[in-house]
């Protein structure tokens, strides 16, 4: 089978850093499927292992954390699916990723494909939709029928910000404050649903009183929280929660304990890299934005679309991710 992987950690403009190989299509076993792949869909968390995370000696490593296709084959402890099914899904750091024509995934962490939307167009959706739903409803609880309290969502125009927009819309009465820095990711944002849109360039407590907002009881950090933090303290309310996404090297919480303001990291990959009990719950979370996503209720978060999977194009898609300037989601498909 195709598969586009890489041996050395080296710059993305190096035609080395990405590369077009021929592998053996993997068997399956226990709760496994095999899936032919159809879309993927390329995330922050790609280059950073791309750059950190060197392979065995000798091996390739074959990244991808975003995908779409069709069961080809199941295990023998599967009773999720059957062959046929169309399905997404956004995988596990230990294992084999998507950035190939066939790949093994446990059951317990895919859901059905979303029936109005094409392959390209819905792989852009499973990393962020999990990754935002958990933060929300998992980690930080938040409150869904209260309109009289607030969320501000840092960063809110990228992969995980323009879902969870989505979500705190239709499935919450949270007023939405979202931020962004260019017209183009404003506009955006409002069309998502944000209720104001404030510029992160700025000091966030100026932004907050130019613009008469109260402080905000849920604040959300997507990027760059080491440079927001001494602001996220001015603006959220006593006794609120803050959730972060990203890898300070140094965060430092304590100037949080005045305001009694509880800290929440989310990692989406948790619960498939310690196989946690509650690791089917992944599936439900993604049949359930399947389900918002076929009513209409949730649009898919596709910015770009680079064309076919290889390496020219996933090297391409990288290049643009790392500037920090990607608007939604970078998509690929077919091989």
């Amino acid at each position: 089978m195709k598969a586009i992987a890489y041996k050395d950690n080296l710059p993305i403009d190096n035609e080395n850093s990405l590369q077009d190989i021929e592998i053996e299509i993997p068997k399956v076993s226990g709760r496994d499927i095999l899936v032919e792949v159809k879309g993927i869909s390329v995330n922050p968390v790609d280059f950073k292992i791309r750059k950190g995370v060197k392979p065995s000696e000798g091996e390739w490593k074959i990244i991808g954390w975003d995908a779409t296709g069709v069961v080809k084959e199941v295990g023998p402890e599967v009773s999720l699916f059957k062959v046929g099914d169309e399905v997404w899904y956004a995988g596990d750091l230990k294992r084999s990723g998507s950035n190939a024509e066939y790949q093994l995934v446990d059951e317990r962490i895919v859901g059905y494909k979303p029936k109005s939307l094409s392959f390209g167009a819905a792989a852009a959706m499973p990393l962020t939709s999990l990754t935002a739903w958990e933060l929300l409803f998992d980690r930080m609880q938040v409150e869904k029928n209260n309109p009289e309290k607030s969320i501000l969502v840092i960063g809110a125009a990228g992969g995980v910000g323009s879902i969870l927009v989505q979500l705190v819309k239709k499935l919450t009465k949270l007023k939405i404050i979202g931020t962004a820095s260019r017209d183009e990711t404003t506009a955006w944002l409002k069309e998502l649903g944000a209720d104001h849109v404030i510029n992160h360039r700025h000091k966030l407590s100026e932004e907050f009183t130019k613009y008469n907002l109260p402080e905000a009881e849920y604040v959300i950090s997507l990027n760059a929280t080491e440079q927001h933090i001494d602001e996220i303290v001015k603006v959220v309310k006593p006794q609120g929660k803050f959730g972060f996404i990203d890898d300070p090297k140094v965060l430092n919480v304590m100037p949080f304990k005045g305001k009694a303001v509880s800290t929440h990291i989310e990692l989406m990959f948790t619960r498939s890299l310690f196989q946690t009990p509650d690791m089917i719950e992944q599936h439900n979370i993604l049949n359930e934005v399947s389900k918002l996503i076929d009513q209409g209720m949730i649009k898919t978060t596709v910015g770009q679309h680079f064309g076919k999977i290889n390496s020219k194009n996933i090297r391409k898609a990288h290049q643009l991710l790392e500037t920090g300037k990607a608007k939604g989601k970078i998509v690929l498909e077919d091989f």
